[in-house]
């Protein structure tokens, strides 16, 4: 069933309601109709949960259940998913069981059930882990990870031989699951506590969709119910944990409900449940989402307050991909690539760009190496180079985007490296995070990024090999190493101040991409026209700035587009401009 279509998808939740059920996010929906075209019976995919399973009465005795499911099982299959889990109703346990399913965890209102040993292998690898005395175990998104969730550990850590530290394993739109995990990992941590590998048996997609999606209902306390049937009768086992550790939540409504079912049901299996208050700073308790909403406004310095130095990198890089993201999404850049259009690059669309922005942002964080942005970038290169079959999408931007990072990051773990003893120290902490704020408001933070980026760039042996390179040799005109050996001034200068001015204009990146285009020698433009052309396209940039019409901008969009003007150096500018304006504020 196309669930894209509106007409189908109506059908399906219609089918669903009249079975006690509603559409979850699904990868694909299979249906039996019949003469009529109504649905009588269908089963859902999505990941490696199998759900939304449903049969009307008037059917029910066809065994339709059984050939959806052995359809799914075979297009699982072939995608490479070996395992799979369903998440259904307790009626229909025999049915699944006849399939191969084996039961897993129990609530009242559903069970979980599996058809491969994965929870098994899993419990196995958790056992591995387990060491004498008393054991207890956080489970903990860390999306980020921030000083609460370090406190939260500092703390159980006192309270326990052993403390494992369970990360949840769901990818989101934030950070990755392995970020999560290094930031976790490289945090100065107690010597009694073991990271462990996360799964899909403890808060995930499978136990515990309704989590993410953040609804309190029925479904909601259901799942609670199954997720923590799961951890007590085969996660804490298989540790020998005796102890589960939680934050209190004065905030988010649904996570407080968790942590109230999680003390009523595992106590029954002989778990002890210990709720900790949450770590505060400046009066509030430390919360991740705050900083999620502060990097989705562009501001590094609100991000990095409650957040230890093993973070400071991820934050980087999640405005990095927000800095190239907002280029890409800007419409009508003469030229370039953008929303609907592939510019004057027939190579190129707005799907590739996104993949090599999300590839850039993942190498980056894989291979970061804070006193060698050189490698750092070649790294990155031959990541987006593999990732996009060879076009090149983004070399300009992976050069100026780490060299500033780098710069950025040198600045910061330089002037406030991490205090081992922060962790068992909480006045400490919040002397640090003190120290941090009052640096980043410090007015000679960006003549002193400038200096650095200089600094660091004049380590930078010239490429005679690209385009860029023969260009400038041959014309005279300043490259992109020049221009960062000269520590970026006509950014710092005047494209900076002009955006910053421009807060609220809602075509504030196109004017600033003029101006840029109006002062920037772009070897992509000169390497694609010459010159003359690339004189004439300055000029141009400068009149429409000067007098600014959105549909004179379409329209030099539509020619530039033609032609095959490609200002690809003034918009890896734009998002160069966008990165440093949030690192800076």
């Amino acid at each position: 069933m196309p669930l894209g279509s509106p007409r189908f998808r109506n059908k399906v939740e219609t089918f669903l309601k009249t079975n006690g059920l509603r559409l979850d996010p699904l990868d694909f929906y299979l249906a039996v109709t019949d003469s009529d075209e109504n649905i009588v019976a269908g089963a859902g995919l999505r990941g490696d949960v199998v759900k939304c399973v449903a049969v009307s009465d008037s059917v029910r005795e066809e065994g339709l259940s059984g050939t959806l499911v052995s359809e799914i099982i075979a297009v699982a299959s072939a995608r490479g998913i070996p395992n799979l889990k369903v998440y259904t109703k307790p009626e229909n346990r025999a049915v699944f069981e006849s399939m191969g399913f084996r039961l897993i965890a129990r609530a009242p209102l559903a069970i979980l059930m599996e058809n491969g040993n994965g929870l098994a292998s899993y419990c196995a690898y958790l056992g591995g882990c387990r060491t004498p005395g008393k054991n207890g175990v956080i489970v903990m998104n860390a999306n980020p990870f921030t000083y609460g969730h370090l406190c939260l550990i500092a703390e159980a850590s006192r309270q326990v031989d052993r403390l494992f530290v369970i990360p949840v394993r769901e990818e989101g739109p934030d950070f990755s699951y392995e970020a999560r995990k290094a930031m976790i990992t490289s945090a100065d941590l107690p010597g009694n506590v073991t990271v462990l590998e996360g799964s899909a048996y403890t808060v995930s997609a499978a136990t515990f969709p309704t989590y993410f999606l953040k609804n309190l209902d029925d479904a909601a306390r259901t799942q609670m119910r199954l997720d923590l049937d799961l951890f007590s009768r085969h996660i804490a086992p298989a540790l020998g944990a005796s102890v589960r550790f939680v934050g209190s939540e004065p905030e988010d409504v649904l996570t407080a409900e968790y942590n109230r079912t999680m003390e009523t049901v595992l106590p029954e299996s002989g778990i002890a449940v210990s709720v900790m208050d949450r770590f505060c700073l400046s009066g509030r308790p430390v919360s991740a989402s705050t900083v999620r909403s502060a990097l989705r406004e562009g501001s590094f310095r609100k991000a990095a307050e409650p957040v230890p130095s093993s973070g400071w990198m991820y934050l980087a890089a999640f405005l990095m991909e927000r800095s190239l993201l907002a280029e890409l999404e800007t419409p009508h850049k003469p030229g370039l690539v953008g929303p609907g259009s592939k510019g004057s690059h027939p190579d190129m669309d707005e799907d590739l760009m996104r993949k090599s922005i999300r590839t850039l942002r993942s190498s980056f964080e894989r291979h970061f190496d804070l006193s060698d942005p050189v490698s750092t970038g070649k790294a990155v290169e031959m990541d987006v180079l593999s990732a996009t079959s060879g076009v090149n999408t983004h070399r300009g931007a992976i050069f100026s985007q780490i060299l500033v990072a780098t710069a950025f990051l040198q600045i910061l773990c330089g002037a406030y490296p991490a205090d081992p003893q922060s962790l068992h120290d909480l006045p400490l902490v919040k002397i640090h995070q003190r120290n941090i704020r009052n640096f980043l408001e410090d007015r000679n933070l960006v003549s002193t990024l400038k200096e650095r980026i200089g600094a660091l760039a004049s380590e930078v042996a010239p490429s005679t090999g690209s385009h860029g390179g023969r260009l400038v040799a041959r014309y005279g005109v300043k490259g992109a190493l020049p221009m960062a050996r000269e520590g970026y001034g006509p950014l710092f200068e005047g494209w900076l101040p002009l955006y910053r001015s421009l807060e609220g204009d809602p075509f504030r990146n196109q004017k600033t991409l003029l101006r840029i285009m109006s002062e920037l020698d772009d070897t992509c433009i000169l390497h694609r026209t010459g010159p003359a052309r690339a004189l004439e396209v300055k000029a141009e940039a400068e009149e429409l700035l000067r007098r600014f019409d959105p549909e004179e901008l379409k329209g030099m969009d539509a020619r530039y587009s033609l032609e095959g003007v490609s200002p690809g150096g003034s918009a890896d500018m734009l998002a160069l401009t966008i990165l440093i304006d949030s690192l800076t504020r």
